[in-house]
């Protein structure tokens, strides 16, 4: 599978994990250089998995927290702990 975003492959994977919906990607097989971390709000600090999301950006364009990791999943989420998931502007094909 394959995370597109504007056009260019930022994750691809023979190994993506569906979970809750969503299909994640092993972190080494993303192209994390282009994933920032942005600070927590209080939604994300109250999640039970302890989430992390991301924007992606490169150069002078940023969609908005467009991608995520859970740090400290519960039993439900272990199978992706610290893979990354993708939304909105990232399509998954």
């Amino acid at each position: 599978m394959k995370a597109l975003w504007r056009g260019q492959v930022i994750a691809e994977s023979g190994g993506t994990r569906e979970a809750g919906g969503y299909t994640y990607f092993p972190r080494e097989e993303v192209r994390m250089e282009l994933l920032h971390a942005v600070p927590k709000t209080e939604r994300d600090l109250a999640c039970p998995h302890g989430v992390q999301f991301y924007d992606l950006i490169q150069g002078s364009v940023r969609s908005p927290r467009a991608a995520w990791s859970y740090e400290a999943p519960k039993a439900a989420m272990q199978p992706v702990d610290h893979w990354i998931g993708f939304w909105e502007d990232v399509e998954i094909v």
